[in-house]
């Protein structure tokens, strides 16, 4: 059981320095954040970088990879996918970064 919390403490801590840093990973908007102005883009953004607001129903694997605000009167979703590092199928293991690579996309809900 330590082992498993242990796991999953470190693929949070990955996901968060993803998510706060942009680093080690890849940025995807959808074409909806794409055509708002700028300054919404930026503010959503940060957003996403000093989101908080982790409980069990947006996070029942306490991994950090999901989170959901409201933007403007728009629902915002963001999303860490944990690849391989050829970005061609899922991560053998999200907790070892030499063999993932994250994407962390960014979508209106209404383009879910």
């Amino acid at each position: 059981m330590t082992h498993q919390l242990d796991r999953v403490r470190h693929i949070r801590q990955l996901n968060d320095e993803a998510r706060i840093f942009l680093t080690d990973g890849t940025i995807f908007v959808t074409p909806g954040i794409a055509a708002l102005p700028t300054d919404d883009q930026a503010a959503i953004l940060n957003r996403v970088r000093t989101f908080e607001d982790f409980d069990p129903e947006n996070d029942p694997y306490g991994e950090h990879d999901f989170g959901a605000f409201d933007h403007k009167g728009d629902r915002i979703f963001w999303k860490i996918d944990s690849y391989d590092r050829q970005v061609r199928c899922g991560s053998p293991d999200p907790a070892d970064p030499r063999v993932t690579k994250r994407i962390l996309t960014i979508m209106l809900a209404s383009e879910y």
